[in-house]
């Protein structure tokens, strides 16, 4: 009798871990292209939070989570869109994170996912023009807005005396959008931005659009750019013609990349999302031990869009994006207990015996308005050639 019970116990168990869910989530990112250095850590960071959760076995009764990559390449909307198609009707995953770069998200937003119906939630994408884009309520990032970013370079600049600043973008959503935004909080501000004009990623030489900046002025110069093409080109170019000593640099221009320019960019200073809050500490000492840099740009905000999605699951009881499109706010912001990395399976509990949770995470998230990040920044000076962190704004 005892052996037939056992056997009974193990034939359940066994019957019960064939039939939990499978889940996929898409991780789109620029894995080539002009911020190729900043996605693998990114793309670690979505994926530990994954990891963290399979391992809980406490999503939706023992569901596994797994991720499948596609390529954004940044910049190429039709290459970015036909990743995503693949990721949704061959791989079926049950949402998205990313993509990275704005244009490229904009695409995969209206081309693929809200004809599909699959939430998408960007660490990364900055342009404004996502806020009021039609999104069907699928749409969501945990990095801030461009707009907000705009008037924090303002305000530092206007901290540092700076009156004139020559300004280049990259000629696409996110490089318009900052651009934008910053010249009008700029000159709201009483500054003077002498001349703004856009460079095109992927030229070998820069000394036209140099040259035009040069012949303009300005007590400085910023590079609205990418770190891994035209943004460095930018600054190579400069510096070679001896125009300025000293760049600004806004988010998409901040990584270790850009540093091996060398000594010559000593000075230059600028802003990238962050924050000192408890979680972004801990995810740092997560990451190490696990073999990457928990502080690299936007890793802090993949993990949390990646954390966002599950934990929302778990709160709708389901993994259709329908579902759990409506409970991502709520799980995001108070009332509830606050989750931190490493709590994801106390947050998937608590959800699961039908409490609430207020997930702070690695970035500190708050969402407002369309679903977007209010948004934290860390100010940075490059020193001795690495970046070091002035303030948090």
């Amino acid at each position: 009798m005892k052996k037939l019970l056992l056997t009974t116990m193990a034939s359940l168990a066994l019957a019960t871990s064939s039939t939990a869910e499978e889940i996929k989530l898409g991780v789109i990112f620029g894995f080539t292209g002009p911020i190729e250095s900043l996605t693998g850590p990114m793309a670690s960071g979505a994926e530990m939070a994954m990891a963290e959760v399979s391992e809980s076995g406490l999503l939706l009764d023992g569901a596994t989570v797994s991720s499948v990559r596609g390529d954004s390449t940044c910049i190429d909307s039709a290459a970015a869109t036909a990743a995503a198609e693949r990721l949704i009707t061959a791989d079926q995953v049950n949402a998205i994170v990313g993509a990275d770069c704005s244009g490229v998200t904009g695409a995969i937003l209206q081309n693929v996912a809200r004809a599909n119906g699959v939430v998408m939630i960007s660490p990364s994408a900055t342009s404004p023009g996502l806020s009021t884009a039609e999104d069907d309520g699928l749409f969501f990032r945990t990095a801030p807005s461009d707009a907000r970013e705009g008037q924090i370079m303002t305000d530092i600049l206007i901290e540092k005396d700076v009156k004139s600043v020559a300004l280049t973008y990259t000629n696409n959503d996110y490089g318009k959008g900052l651009a934008d935004s910053f010249k009008a909080a700029f000159e709201a501000a009483g500054g003077e931005v002498t001349v703004n004009i856009s460079h095109e990623d992927g030229k070998a030489d820069y000394s036209s659009e140099v040259a035009t900046l040069a012949s303009a002025g300005g007590d400085i110069l910023v590079v609205a750019g990418y770190l891994d093409q035209g943004g460095r080109g930018i600054i190579e170019g400069a510096l070679d013609r001896g125009a300025w000593d000293q760049f600004v640099l806004p988010g998409g221009m901040i990584g270790d990349n850009i540093l091996t320019i060398g000594e010559d960019l000593n000075g230059s200073f600028g802003q990238v999302a962050g924050t000192d809050s408890p979680g972004a500490a801990s995810f740092a000492e997560m990451a190490e031990a696990a073999g990457f840099d928990g502080t690299s740009p936007f890793t802090p905000e993949s993990y949390d869009a990646a954390a966002l999605i599950l934990l929302a699951m778990q709160s709708a009881g389901s993994s259709e994006s329908g579902a759990l499109k409506d409970h991502v706010f709520d799980i995001a912001n108070a009332p509830g207990e606050q989750i931190f990395p490493g709590e994801l399976a106390k947050g998937l509990q608590i959800l699961k015996d039908g409490g609430e949770i207020d997930y702070v995470g690695a970035s500190a998230v708050e969402l407002i308005g369309n679903g977007e990040s209010a948004g934290n920044y860390r100010e940075v000076v490059v020193q001795d050639g690495a970046f070091k962190t002035v303030q948090y704004r």
